[in-house]
């Protein structure tokens, strides 16, 4: 009876993972899907690069949101009702953007997509920590699935256009994987009122927020704008550019996107085996230079073998930023939520603001010179990494 238990338990377990692994590689393929589709989002709509860029950024305000909504929706309904709800979000607004809706409901659309995306975000990274046992490797699998994922996606764009179908057909596509992801969440053995709060308690604990005094913990939170806005740029905008270049097709444009993922998955792993070697805040400006560099290479010229190493080695070396700066200010931060949180939240607004401004300068100047903007942008993201570097930060 007791070996059957443990076979039932482990069954489970095993389960919750597998759900979790798919649907962080669904999520994956849907944030790049976003990307991949809107140069043609803009052509059949007609809209204008910066009407374009309020989309990107109203999938960004979205996925913030998703930090505010679910607290409270899973303390009223359980953590299992609630990521059903709120994932079903996304293959309803995906159905809806494919019909090319009015400009209002389109923005209305991406904000509730960013809400599914986010609380998938969430829900995985909770649910696999809670029972990953202390095995930070259980983590890593799941950002693997997702970056798996985020690299799969424009190559299977790039497979329906050379067969003659659409980027509908593509959407099409993710919305039957994602509700595959919402009936395995239905099976999912996790008890119905689990996160569901017996009455509102106020907090006990002393919560730290001796960072609000840091200045070094303002200097990282302002490197994670500038790294977030460049990162949300190169998922939203920069297959639209590549086509509008005319230097390339529009199947290898769709590519060059994928091998950047591919690329963001070996930085990961090289920074996570160099930070036990080097210092964190010079991994950090290392990389950041290094960003800069590439990115200007990549905007610098019209050769085609030229674009593909630029974007490959920019995704290389930025792929390290993020991770390595939020363990930067964990001293800084120690352990507390608000202070994790209002570092997330800075982050998030360089991703919302980023891909609007390029839209409106593209609409004023052309996409070309609008993606230059990011290149000042980054400069400042290795000024901050500088100033990182000089100050006393405990490493």
């Amino acid at each position: 009876m007791l070996d059957q238990v443990k076979k039932n338990s482990k069954f489970e377990r095993f389960f919750v993972f597998l759900t979790c692994y798919y649907a962080f590689f669904v999520n994956g393929m849907m944030v790049l899907m976003v990307g991949t589709i809107l140069p043609y989002l803009i052509e059949e709509a007609n809209l204008s690069f910066s009407i374009a860029g309020g989309l990107l950024s109203a999938f960004a305000i979205g996925n913030l949101l998703a930090s505010f909504v679910n607290p409270p929706v899973i303390a009223k309904f359980g953590r299992k009702r609630t990521i059903i709800a709120l994932s079903s979000l996304i293959p309803i607004c995906l159905i809806v953007i494919m019909g090319i809706p009015s400009v209002p409901v389109l923005y209305l659309s991406f904000v509730f997509l960013g809400i599914g995306r986010g609380s998938v975000s969430i829900f995985n990274n909770t649910v696999v920590n809670e029972r990953a046992e202390g095995k930070s490797s259980m983590l890593n699998i799941l950002h693997m699935a997702f970056a798996i994922g985020a690299f799969l996606a424009p190559f299977l764009s790039s497979l329906y256009i050379s067969h003659q179908l659409t980027w509908k057909h593509l959407g099409y596509t993710v919305v039957a994987l994602v509700a595959l992801t919402i009936l395995l969440l239905c099976l999912i053995p996790i008890p119905i009122d689990e996160g569901m709060s017996k009455g509102i308690k106020k907090e006990q604990t002393n919560t730290n927020r001796s960072y609000i005094k840091s200045k070094d913990f303002y200097v990282i939170g302002f490197i994670l704008f500038f790294y977030l806005g460049l990162e949300n740029c190169v998922n939203g905008w920069f297959i639209t550019y590549f086509k509008k270049s005319g230097v390339m097709s529009d199947k290898l444009a769709t590519n060059l996107v994928s091998y950047t993922w591919l690329a963001v998955m070996i930085g990961r792993l090289v920074t996570a085996f160099l930070s036990t070697k080097v210092k964190k805040k010079t991994l950090i400006l290392i990389n950041c230079i290094l960003t800069t560099a590439f990115l200007g290479l990549l905007i610098s010229t019209t050769n085609v073998n030229v674009i593909a190493l630029s974007i490959i080695l920019l995704g290389f070396f930025f792929a390290g930023i993020y991770p390595t700066c939020i363990a930067n200010a964990g001293p800084i931060i120690k352990g507390s939520p608000s202070g994790m949180s209002m570092l997330l939240a800075i982050a998030a607004l360089g991703g919302i603001i980023a891909p609007q401004i390029v839209g409106i300068v593209a609409d004023a100047i052309g996409l070309g010179g609008a993606i230059g903007v990011l290149l000042f942008s980054n400069v400042f993201m290795v000024l901050f990494a500088v100033i990182n570097f000089k100050r006393n930060v405990i490493e």
